[in-house]
């Protein structure tokens, strides 16, 4: 009869768990801080990092090669000349003139993305209506009317007889109409009073062709080149809010700097006080913003009916009507509301835990005192990142504009066979197909091209975008495994500062730059993996949302919620592996392993360091950004005019509101970020701490007796 076996006593149960989550760390009498005998990790990873940046740069230069960023300044004519470009004959044609509207409206301008029609360069837009037979009759008596008509031609147009050998030769107009320009284009000076179209004085008039048209056949096609425009150019008003208010954003980015710079000082004297002074200033930022809603809720009687102009329609006319809705600030008081709720419930919920967070900032400020050079340390991340940026932006301006002149045969839908045919301008004329075509014309389409370079012109773009993720996760891996290497160097100081070693961030990231690149490299590629997937995700739901298909909305909400939780848990781990990176020198992936089990022995890591100290951190970063979105929001609107006098002539004052608003955000997270990166080290370096050493005094722990004490009070940490 077989035996029955013995259940496991306690001891077993507990080391068979100790075996899931490794073993703990033994005692080990020379260690002293991070490893000084080092050697490379990832080697691999490390060669293929290079040759992926050595690619990179052959990219740019072959796209600087190729590019011409001057396609997206300026209006391009039929002949693909440049409007205004100085050193050009078109340098005092600044606006592009076309010469049918009416075409417009064709599916030219939804696949291509041009009208079909001719299009010239001229110094001004027309500002009467005439049309070509009126000028003809009426030139007769008066001949600067031809003068006037033949500055809306070609340049070597000569007058003709009749209509039809008008449009044989194509080289004016059939008519023009009162225009304005807009971002460089002559549109309709179309305007609606009490829901009527009208065009000057008129409500219908003869297009010259001897058709009769109506003011919204004519808005329909000003509508249409108003939004290839918005959809081509609309970054150039953006540029001109950019360039008036520029003084004003670098000053507001200045002040969130010395604001974020003076928080972090602070916290060493002041930690308790700031905490509190975190939670109410954000309180009472949301509050204010809570009453302006509800003000401008109130004053709202209704929808404003007014004049508005054609070349109004775009971003600017619906950002003011969005703006002129009941509804838009109602909205905006409730989630605002609901904000300020959260932030209360989160406060009553983790009140218990808010003294552990004080010791663990006044700790934090502490190590940074001793390591002043910490807080520099997030102007080279931001100096490394904006190169990052700006090689990536002018890389994707330069392949975008990549390419040589195409033309192409347009003429009204379905009246040619050779509609939408490549054609050369300089023999077309002598082709059969004006002939064939009454009416055809050889205009500039697009840039282009047929050779091995354009073939793969969207294969750079998506290589150029992994490449700029790739390096920005990089930057902020270095970034991340430097500061822990150096506030590694302070916990295990035994007496501080006398044995803190000398310049402990500098010699960090030397051993990160010299021994770890492959494994930050390794950690940082996961990680634009998985923001690559989302990009590519979100492409895909933007590309298929007209779909309205409920079953691949809900896949793509899935993917969407998937992939930001694999994006946390990624970062969550990466943090963590580099900090025992910097501490023990292992390849990436044993300093995760290593970082894991350690976590999952001490789970106290995540109910004490992310849930009260990440929240604070938070808090101050919205403060932060918040009382320089307030000021920024009082200057753009001009409520600052009796103290300062800020820009007034901007197109969309929310431009650079939003941009300090998110700039003054990620300053102060980058500035916070040292402090996250020191709570985060000194507390992994606390658990192996507790593992190491038992207290006595042979085996001492390199704990402040005050974090010691706190964490015992709060019964989370047993003694070994």
């Amino acid at each position: 009869m077989a035996r029955k076996r013995k259940p496991p006593s306690s001891q077993e149960i507990t080391e068979s768990e100790d075996q899931d989550v490794g073993d703990p760390r033994r005692y080990d009498p020379d260690f002293q801080g991070p490893t000084a005998k080092r050697t490379c990790t990832d080697v691999i990873c490390c060669l293929i990092f290079l040759l992926f940046i050595l690619g990179y740069v052959l990219l740019g230069l072959l796209a600087w090669a190729h590019g011409d960023p001057r396609k997206m300044a300026y209006p391009t004519d039929s002949q693909g000349h440049f409007c205004g470009q100085k050193g050009t004959p078109n340098e005092n044609k600044t606006v592009l003139f076309y010469f049918n509207i009416f075409r417009c409206t064709g599916p030219s301008m939804m696949l291509q993305l041009q009208c079909s029609t001719t299009q010239i360069c001229v110094s001004r837009c027309p500002e009467r209506f005439l049309t070509y037979l009126d000028m003809q009759f009426l030139n007769k008596e008066d001949k600067n009317y031809w003068e006037y008509y033949r500055q809306f031609c070609k340049a070597k147009a000569k007058p003709v007889e009749t209509l039809r050998d008008l449009l044989i030769s194509g080289d004016c107009p059939v008519a023009v109409y009162p225009s304005r320009p807009f971002l460089q284009r002559c549109i309709p000076d179309l305007s609606a009073i009490n829901g009527t179209w009208t065009l000057g004085s008129r409500m219908k008039f003869e297009d010259g062709s001897g058709q009769t048209r109506t003011m919204v056949e004519l808005r329909e096609a000003a509508k249409g080149i108003s939004d290839v425009i918005n959809a081509r150019t609309i970054g150039l008003k953006l540029l001109e809010d950019y360039s008036t208010s520029w003084k004003w954003i670098l000053i507001g980015l200045t002040v969130a700097m010395a604001l974020s710079w003076t928080f972090l000082i602070l916290l060493r004297f002041t930690a308790g006080f700031l905490f509190w002074f975190f939670i109410f200033g954000v309180l009472g930022i949301i509050g204010y913003g809570i009453w302006y809603c509800f003000l401008e809720y109130s004053s709202i009687q209704q929808r404003p009916q007014s004049t508005f102009w054609m070349y109004g329609f775009g971003i600017q006319r619906r950002v003011n009507m969005f703006f002129h809705l009941k509804e838009t600030w109602f909205s905006m008081m409730l989630i605002l509301s609901a904000i300020e709720i959260i932030i209360i419930i989160v406060l009553i919920f983790l009140r218990t835990r808010i003294r552990v967070a004080i010791i663990l900032l006044q700790e934090g400020s502490k190590a940074i005192s001793y390591l002043p050079s910490a807080l520099i340390y997030p102007v080279l991340t931001f100096v490394l990142l904006s190169i990052c940026i700006s090689y990536w932006a002018v890389t994707a301006v330069f392949l975008a504009t990549s390419g040589v002149p195409i033309f192409k045969v347009m003429v009204p839908a379905g009246q040619c066979m050779y509609e939408d045919e490549t054609c050369d301008p300089e023999i077309f004329p002598y082709t059969n197909i004006p002939k064939d075509c009454p009416g055809a014309s050889c205009n500039f389409a697009f840039y282009g091209g047929r050779s091995m370079y354009h073939n793969y012109i969207l294969t750079f773009q998506v290589y150029n975008l992994f490449a700029f993720l790739w390096l920005i996760n990089f930057v902020i891996a270095l970034g991340q495994c430097a500061l822990a290497g150096a506030f590694a160097s302070y916990y295990w100081a035994m007496k501080k500062p006398e044995d803190i070693p000398p310049y402990p961030l500098f010699s960090a990231f030397g051993r990160a730059v010299r021994y770890h690149t492959g494994s930050l490299a390794f950690g940082s590629l996961i990680l634009a993996s998985v923001q690559m997937f989302k990009v590519i995700v979100e492409y895909l739901d933007r590309r298929l949302k007209k779909a309205q298909n409920s079953a691949a909305q809900f896949l793509h909400c899935c993917l969407q919620c998937c992939f930001w939780c694999l994006e946390k848990m990624v970062k969550f781990l990466n943090r963590n592996a580099y900090i025992m990176i910097a501490l023990y020198g292992k390849n990436f992936c044993e300093s995760t392993r290593d970082a894991f089990y350690l976590l999952m022995r001490n789970i106290l890591k995540v109910t004490v360091t992310d849930e009260v100290t990440y929240f604070v951190l938070l808090l101050g970063k919205i403060l932060v950004s918040g009382i320089v979105g307030v000021l920024a929001f009082l200057l753009f609107t001009e409520r600052l005019q009796i103290i300062v006098e800020g820009p007034t002539t901007l197109n969309y004052y929310w431009v650079p509101f939003l941009t300090l608003v998110f700039g003054s955000y990620m300053i102060a997270h980058g500035f916070f970020s040292v402090y996250s990166m020191c709570v985060e080290t000194i507390f992994i370096c606390f658990l192996e701490d507790l593992e190491r050493n038992e207290g006595s005094p042979s085996r001492p722990y390199f704990v402040t007796p005050a974090l010691m004490n706190i964490l015992l009070e709060q019964g989370k940490i047993k003694k070994q």
